[in-house]
């Protein structure tokens, strides 16, 4: 499986955004993917030095829409700390 299809977005939030000071990051990642996969994908694509990898899967919510009930799609999410030594990842391209 390529990189590219192990990570797949950012996950921005005021939590994870306040994280990113101890250079802790989320991501979505793939639902079959491991934490030896993740942390090779994160390493390949950002040029850094992973320290640890936390996997969690986040379960569907029901949502409706007028009579007519659903759910949301299930996922995973890794969040992923890097060494003191390695380099910050930029989401933001601008900064």
């Amino acid at each position: 499986m390529a990189a590219q299809d192990i990570i797949l977005r950012p996950v921005i939030t005021e939590a994870s955004m306040a994280d990113m000071d101890d250079k802790k990051y989320v991501f979505d990642v793939a639902v079959n993917a491991n934490k030896i996969q993740v942390r090779q994908a994160i390493e390949e694509l950002f040029d850094v030095k992973v320290a640890k990898v936390n996997i969690m899967n986040v379960k569907p919510k029901k949502k409706r829409v007028g009579r007519y009930v659903g759910k949301t799609n299930k996922r995973r999410k890794a969040i992923i700390k890097l060494t003191e030594d390695s380099k910050e990842i930029k989401i933001f391209e601008n900064e």
